[in-house]
C-alpha cells in the first residue's frame, strides 16, 4: 500500500449543519448525493450521514459520544493565524476544548470540535514547514 490519503469522510448528523459550519471557515464545496465534498489541499474532505458512512464501512450505526481517536490537523503559519482560525471556528459553531497556547513541545496550538464532536487541532508549527501550496512536509527525526 503506498503511504496515501485521498478522502477523509467525516460522518454527521446534519449535512446542512456542518456544510454551513465548515463554509463559515471559509471552504467551498460541492453537494452532489446528500454527499458534500471539500478540496483540500491534495485530498478530499467529505461530509455524509453517520449512519450512512457506518452501513459502508460495514458498521452498525450508532451513538457519537466522546472522543473517537481521530483528530484532524490544520498547521498554519503563524501564531496569529491559530488565533484567527480559532475565533472563527467559535463564530461558525465550534467548540473551543484547548485555548491556544504555546504547548509541552514549544509550538502554539490549539483544539476543537467541529458540531458533529469531530476533533480538529490548529497549530503554528515551524518543524513541520508548509509549503506555498499548504502541504506539509514531516521531518527527518533522525530515525
Amino acid at each position: 500500500m503506498e503511504q496515501r490519503i485521498t478522502l477523509i469522510t467525516l460522518g454527521v448528523s446534519d449535512l446542512a449543519r456542518s456544510r454551513s459550519f465548515y463554509e463559515a471557515l471559509g471552504w467551498r464545496g460541492q453537494e452532489i448525493e446528500e454527499t458534500v465534498f471539500f478540496q483540500a489541499g491534495g485530498l478530499g474532505l467529505v461530509l455524509w450521514s453517520r449512519d450512512r458512512l457506518a452501513r459502508d464501512c460495514g458498521l452498525e450505526p450508532g451513538p457519537a459520544s466522546g472522543f473517537g481517536g481521530i483528530a484532524l490537523a490544520h498547521n498554519v503559519r503563524s501564531d496569529a493565524e491559530v488565533d484567527a482560525l480559532l475565533a472563527a471556528a467559535e463564530r461558525a459553531g465550534g467548540t473551543i476544548t484547548k485555548p491556544a497556547a504555546v504547548n509541552a513541545v514549544g509550538f502554539y496550538s490549539s483544539a476543537f470540535t467541529d458540531p458533529d464532536g469531530h476533533a480538529w487541532e490548529v497549530a503554528c508549527n515551524p518543524g513541520f514547514p508548509l509549503a506555498e501550496d499548504g502541504s506539509v512536509t514531516i521531518p527527518d527525526f533522525g530515525t
